[in-house]
């Protein structure tokens, strides 16, 4: 079958290392789906750490992959999963086109697959790259990024990045927002959700995403502390939290701060941990801002899905947010400095400014779609694989 051709469906395999939704997890889904519905033929081969599988199934083919419990770190739980998933895909019978991996354990997986001559070449996406302590982990990322036959990156942030640090010319493609799921029309589902998480002050503030370094959540509880003074009923919301890695010592130091200025979680903070997907759109259009200053993102779905919700948006004066939106779409926000947080939060909770920002920010969705992204990918596949063939 010529895979070249135009016409001929792509049998592509997508690896990602959780069923739980956290941003790489939501590229793959929404990417596979999209692709499906281009009339390519798409398996989701994802770790299921929790066996307890997708929240919403996708509209794809897929495979959940089993895993164990492990005792120790990090270092041996990245090794095992990666292990899984090399067991798994040794014993299940390959006949995909393509092999592309959204996180570094599936690319460490691939690396081995390959070298057993179970498939001859592989893809990965690099959402952003991190800086690990630990050595294990640190090369297991190295690998991650040098050994795929290609790399795919999601903004040009990272793509300099990659040609700088590791002279790895990465294609650049995009994320996307589907606009039919995060709209700004309530639909009524909202003051049940807000009644359970006991939603109750003015105004709210949201963001997504748990509490852990990269995502700046000390500066913003620091940040927030400020805005009270103006708006003493108001409530900071910090959703999701799914996520491989141990921030305990973070989150503790997080809670101590938060104990010391006085906010008491359940009251002024509201800590709802993993959203059920079906409540994640509800949850955007009952607050009033979204805030995301983050200090290291791959792009920041969540910031298109609180633009689609119509929520006036507080992010870092960085990229790869500045890749997509200007000052006149967003509050862009030194994130190391809660008075300029502050400052921003209290800015866009004013009646002008909110609509200002909400209308100018809606004009960066119809760039950022998944069909779009999906006809890119489609596009480096077929070159990737004729490549192959060459």
């Amino acid at each position: 079958m010529n895979v070249q051709a135009a016409g001929v469906p792509l049998r592509i395999a997508l690896l990602t290392y959780s069923t739980r939704l956290r941003g790489g997890v939501v590229h793959t889904l929404e990417l596979a789906e999209a692709l499906q519905a281009l009339g390519q033929q798409v398996c989701v081969y994802a770790l299921d750490k929790e066996n307890t599988g997708f929240a919403r199934p996708p509209g794809c083919d897929y495979r959940l992959v089993p895993t164990q419990p492990v005792e120790g770190g990090i270092d041996r739980v990245i090794a095992q999963r990666i292990e899984e998933f090399v067991q798994y895909l040794s014993n299940t019978d390959l006949g995909h086109d393509l092999y592309h991996a959204q996180d570094c354990i599936g690319a460490n997986a691939l690396s081995v697959l390959r070298a057993q001559k179970r498939i001859s070449r592989f893809i990965r996406t690099v959402h952003h790259v991190d800086d690990y302590a630990s050595p294990y982990l640190q090369a297991c990322q190295e690998r991650s990024i040098r050994e795929p036959d290609r790399c795919f990156v999601v903004s040009t942030q990272w793509q300099q990045a990659l040609q700088q640090h590791y002279q790895v010319q990465a294609q650049r493609v995009i994320n996307g927002v589907r606009v039919e799921r995060f709209q700004s029309a309530k639909d009524g589902t909202e003051d049940s959700l807000k009644q359970r998480l006991d939603l109750n002050g003015w105004p709210i503030f949201l963001t997504v995403g748990g509490i852990e370094p990269r995502k700046n959540s000390i500066a913003l509880l620091q940040a927030f502390s400020k805005v009270l003074t103006t708006y003493p009923q108001a409530q900071l919301v910090i959703a999701g939290g799914e996520t491989l890695f141990d921030y305990r010592t973070y989150g503790d130091t997080f809670m101590s701060l938060a104990q010391t200025i006085g906010l008491s979680p359940g009251k002024s903070l509201i800590l709802t941990g993993v959203i059920p997907e079906p409540d994640l759109p509800a949850l955007y259009r009952s607050a009033e801002v979204f805030v995301f200053p983050s200090l290291k993102e791959g792009w920041g779905l969540v910031v298109l899905e609180a633009i689609a919700s119509g929520l006036p948006v507080v992010t870092s004066d960085q990229p790869p947010f500045t890749e997509f939106l200007n000052p006149n779409q967003a509050l862009l926000v030194n994130p190391e400095d809660p008075a300029a947080i502050a400052l921003a939060m209290v800015s866009a909770v004013q009646p002008y400014k909110a609509q200002q920002l909400v209308e100018q920010a809606r004009s960066v969705l119809p760039i950022y779609t998944w069909e779009q992204s999906a006809r890119m990918h489609v596009d480096h596949y077929r070159h990737f694989l004729a490549e192959g063939y060459a």
